[in-house]
């Protein structure tokens, strides 16, 4: 077999399959501890960012003189074009050089953190989110297949669940992170300054992943399936536009066209993946990959599990804010014990999994079920009353069991996925989470804000909970279908 070697500035790098355990994996490019720390830098900025603006909607909307419906549109427009492209930004960089690709998404996430943070108007924003959702998606594909094509045996164990760690962190972070940034008013730039802490934390990434992180690419290059492209991009825009804009529009006609019109763009797009195979050609998404066990079971359980959590993000932001009466930075507070139980107990995680297998993120959803219980309850009986104090046990609880599930999630979705196609699987895991993260805000949002009227912030709040519960319960069943392993 034949391999193409490129070299970077400070480390040589073979392109092609990454190695097997067994000895061979000096051949291949050695991701450092520090480029490590970069990759997995760059792979919480996104995140935070779909979250970061929860908090700052409200003084956007006042300082901008923005609608709701443009409001959304502001968080939506990243959402949408993050997903939609993620999956194509996995691809060029198998094609192109993951890292010349990471460099290159980083560069314009900073740009485009700047371009919102500086926009004049409401419509500017808009436009410059979803520019940054672009840079997203060409960066974030890249972390994933550097991971798994520069590290191997328990040096990849431990980087997929130190990523999985960060990406969970990153969604409660983002939150509370906003809340200080918005009630700092540094400099006084309100608002804006969620936007412009990107730019410092980019120009340092920037600096460090020339020097630490290596090339790799795909052994044998594969063009970019332009047919695949377009359906997958257009299935997912008449998914997720009409259900994160549609409420606050009033549900124009064309959000029920655009529901209406998704089934059949993701039956075209799947039809022409399969064709495109069978003739020897190489979709965007091969249908191989999905006849992976461990990806498609793991794939299937992420769904439920990011919806719940992204939802429960929004909701207990607006009910601490609206209902409780809650200051930005006390709201957010509120779930630092959530994120200090996350951070801790998913530092374990690949040791247990070593012992008990997948049965670990079984347990998980058992836990973080307790979780939302409790809190559930604390809402039912303390309201209005809630804050760090009194959701601290239900939080704590809830990001532990949270942490038993996501970062061993993500390393059994990727396990099986060949180095070769690394970009292409990370981006299909990344693209299926986005897009359930996007769906968890959507559709428990939705159900939170349209029982508020008629049942009060309180039992609303509860209700939405005992929904969430539904979910967690789903994910706890869909776990048991894991493959027992993790490879």
């Amino acid at each position: 077999m034949t391999e193409t070697t490129t070299t970077s500035p400070t480390v040589r790098s073979t392109a092609g399959p990454a190695p097997g355990p067994a000895g061979s994996a000096a051949a291949g490019p050695v991701l450092s501890g520090l480029g490590l720390f970069t990759v997995l830098l760059a792979a919480a900025l996104p995140l935070v960012d779909f979250f970061i603006v929860n908090v700052a909607l409200p003084t956007m909307g006042q300082d901008l003189h923005a609608s709701e419906a443009v409001l959304e549109l502001v968080v939506a427009g990243y959402g949408v074009a993050y997903a939609v492209l993620l999956v194509l930004g996995g691809r060029l960089g198998d094609l192109f050089g993951r890292r010349r690709l990471f460099l290159g998404g980083m560069a314009a996430f900073g740009l485009t953190s700047l371009a919102c943070g500086l926009a004049p108007g409401a419509w500017s924003l808009v436009a410059a989110r979803v520019a940054q959702g672009a840079a997203a998606a060409a960066m974030l594909p890249q972390v994933l297949a550097t991971i798994q094509s520069a590290t191997h045996g328990p040096r990849r164990a431990r980087a997929m669940g130190l990523y999985g760690a960060t990406a969970g962190l990153s969604m409660i972070a983002g939150q509370i992170l906003g809340g200080i940034l918005v009630s700092a008013d540094i400099a006084g730039t309100g608002w804006r300054s969620v936007f412009l802490v990107n730019v410092p934390v980019v120009i340092a990434g920037l600096v460090l992943a020339v020097r630490s992180v290596p090339e790799t690419r795909s052994q044998h290059p594969e063009p970019v399936d332009v047919p695949g492209t377009v359906l997958l991009g257009a299935s997912l825009l008449a998914l997720l536009a009409p259900l994160t804009e549609g409420r606050a529009a009033g549900w124009p006609l064309w959000t029920w066209l655009s529901l209406v019109a998704f089934p059949l763009l993701a039956a075209a797009f799947y039809t022409v993946e399969r064709r495109a195979d069978r003739r020897g050609r190489t979709p965007l998404v091969p249908p191989s990959l999905l006849a992976l066990t461990s990806l498609r079971r793991g794939l299937v359980m992420l769904v439920p599990f990011s919806i719940g959590f992204s939802g429960f993000m929004f909701v207990i932001a607006v009910a601490l804010q609206r209902g409780a009466g809650l200051d930005p930075v006390p709201a957010g507070l509120a779930l630092a014990p959530m994120a200090i139980a996350f951070f801790v107990v998913s530092l374990a995680g690949p040791r247990l999994v070593t012992r008990w297998g997948t049965r670990v993120v079984s347990v998980g959803a058992l836990v973080q079920a307790v979780g939302v219980g409790v809190m559930a309850l604390t809402a039912w009986r303390s309201w209005p009353d809630l804050g760090l104090v009194q959701l601290l046990p239900g939080a704590a609880v809830a990001g532990a069991g949270q942490a038993l599930q996501l970062p061993i999630l993500f390393r059994i979705i990727l396990s099986e996925v060949p180095g070769a196609r690394a970009g292409v699987g990370g981006g299909v895991m990344i693209t299926t989470q986005q897009s359930a993260l996007a769906l968890g805000v959507a559709s428990l949002g939705t159900l939170f804000l349209s029982l508020v009227p008629g049942m009060g912030m309180r039992d609303a709040l509860v209700t939405t909970l005992l929904v969430q519960l539904a979910g967690i319960a789903l994910t706890g069943l869909l776990s048991l279908r894991l493959p027992r392993a993790v490879g």
